[in-house]
């Protein structure tokens, strides 16, 4: 009996497989409008949807450094229609962070492909007067409590990294979350914060157009967009381990549906208009099996979990 179940469902899997997609899917962004997750999630909908044959809709549910948008992926049903935009803030730092979150980053969903790895850039507002990292850091020193950071979120890379920076270098800042990179960017423009680490679709725009200072990038090397730019290692600051941006879905959706949309994804970021596309947004592409995804996944949040305890971060 249970080997007609096993064989009922695999046949069920197969034919849902086989006429998948026959309705629009949604990718669930965990951010506002405007961030790097956004802008990807709708370029990335526009290739898919000629090539699925039907509109792939980003849908932003944002709230509480992604825990909104991922819960809500979740509980969507694992048909194949509900994929969600996953991070490594989302996925491997939020465990960390929180005693209890509404979902297992990695019992809850199934890996689809890992998209590339994430490069932030440290910035200032031009009329703040740093134009160096060096600068920026002397500045901070001599004007104790008047410096903030603005990041996209409490937990976030963009937080844990500034807090790194704070007790590398040895100065005091406040750490001011926000909702998402976009609202965060639009306050260090304005100057309502000092500075922020951000991924560079959200600030490289800022950056050409003059209103925005860029210092260092996060990583091991220098950004291939950015070459003149220094990471924060060369300028003596430890801040190289790199992010990580991916497709998930929810726990259960079909196998060949996940290995179906792993390779339609690969496929375009991978052509070298897609790798372009996405450099400029912030990410070097990598693009990986949903299997290999699954396995940085369990590789990654034990290290991130040794640098948010090093550096002493709690949630706020």
């Amino acid at each position: 009996m249970k080997y007609l179940v096993l064989v009922l469902a695999l046949f069920s899997f197969q034919a849902e497989a086989q006429t998948w997609p026959n309705k629009p899917i949604r990718i669930i962004v965990p951010y506002p409008p405007g961030g790097q997750t956004d802008i990807i999630t709708r370029w990335l909908g526009e290739k898919l949807a000629p090539v699925l044959g039907q509109p792939v809709l980003a849908e932003n549910r944002a709230g509480a450094q992604g825990i909104v948008g991922l819960e809500a992926a979740k509980n969507a049903a694992p048909d194949g229609y509900t994929f969600v935009y996953s991070n490594v803030s989302n996925i491997s730092l939020n465990p960390h962070m929180h005693e209890k979150l509404p979902y297992d980053g990695q019992k809850d969903f199934a890996p689809v492909t890992q998209l590339g790895l994430s490069v932030l850039a440290m910035v200032v507002p031009s009329s703040l007067g740093p134009k160096t990292l060096k600068e920026f850091v002397a500045y901070a020193k001599a004007n104790p409590g008047k410096v903030s950071f603005a990041s996209f979120g409490n937990g976030s890379t963009s937080h844990v990294y500034g807090e790194m920076l704070k007790g590398a270098a040895g100065f005091d800042m406040v750490h001011v979350p926000y909702k998402g990179a976009g609202p965060a960017v639009q306050d260090i423009m304005a100057g309502h914060a000092s500075t922020g680490i951000h991924d560079l679709a959200s600030v490289g725009p800022h950056v050409a157009s003059g209103k925005l200072v860029a210092l260092a990038v996060t990583g091991p090397r220098r950004w291939p967009a950015l070459p003149e730019l220094p990471t924060f290692l060369e300028q003596g600051y430890a801040l190289d381990i790199a992010g990580w941006n991916g497709i998930m879905a929810p726990a259960g959706t079909p196998q060949p549906i996940l290995e179906r949309m792993s390779a339609e994804i690969n496929r375009i970021i991978q052509a070298p208009e897609g790798r372009e596309q996405i450099l400029k947004y912030g990410l070097l592409v990598t693009g990986t099996t949903p299997a290999e995804f699954g396995d940085i996944i369990r590789r990654d949040t034990p290290k991130w979990g040794e640098v948010i305890k090093k550096a002493g971060i709690k949630a706020q």
